[in-house]
């Protein structure tokens, strides 16, 4: 049985999580672009929200893109650059406790403001406090691990999430076993970021599309406007 969950959880989960989210993201934006945006809710309020938010952006982008690549390098290209495991776990370590703090203030501070001004509390719909709630126990979790990463700083542990999540990208088996004998803690993380991606399509989140998209867009030809 535990197998089976192990399995389940850590070999199928994956797929069903990332499915919902790459399919509901495209049916998302194909039926309902009127909702395809990020609810700002300046108007209604300023308080916090710019320190707030600046803070949660620059602390969660940080967190993305290092567990992006920290995860999805291979390690022969780590090697080649001369970080071995142990550096990387360390480099790890430090660079997600800064980005992670960061973040925590400002999600923080973020809440404070739909909790305590009401015409913000007003207008924040369901969906909004369950990736709130998801995304601070998923940053406490994620911190949390890093007393726990210190008892690996041979970068062994790490080695395992990393082959994971490369196993699973390139649909190759037996990723699931790499992590039955993971703490607890890292598995509730995995659990838990997979659950949020699994979440995305059906939240404010989708707007993150749209920020990818900005670089395209920068990068479009000019128009060439002609005068009557």
């Amino acid at each position: 049985m535990a197998d089976y969950m192990n399995q389940l959880v850590f070999g199928i989960y994956p797929y069903v999580a990332l499915s919902v989210f790459l399919i509901g993201s495209v049916i998302r934006f194909d039926r309902e672009q009127y909702t395809w945006k990020s609810d700002s809710s300046q108007l209604l309020a300023r308080a916090q929200l710019r320190l707030g938010s600046n803070l949660f952006h620059i602390g969660i982008l940080g967190i993305f893109f290092g567990h992006l690549v920290g995860l999805l390098t291979p390690i022969p290209v780590w090697h080649a650059l001369g970080v071995s495991a142990g550096a990387k776990q360390i480099l790890a370590m430090v660079a997600g406790g800064v980005f992670g703090v960061v973040m925590l203030v400002g999600l923080a501070l973020l809440i404070h403001r739909r909790l305590t001004l009401p015409r913000i509390r007003a207008t924040t719909k369901a969906m909004d406090w369950v990736v709130l709630w998801l995304l601070l126990a998923q940053l406490l979790l994620g911190l949390a691990t890093i007393p726990v990463s210190g008892q690996h700083l041979d970068g062994s542990e790490m080695v395992k999430f990393m082959t994971w999540a490369q196993r699973i990208v390139t649909f190759q088996g037996g990723a699931a076993e790499l992590v039955a004998g993971a703490s607890p803690i890292f598995k509730l993380h995995l659990v838990l970021g997979m659950t949020i991606f699994l979440v995305f399509p059906f939240s404010r989140l989708v707007h993150i599309w749209s920020g990818f998209a900005a670089v395209f867009y920068a990068l479009r030809p000019y128009q060439v406007v002609r005068g009557r």
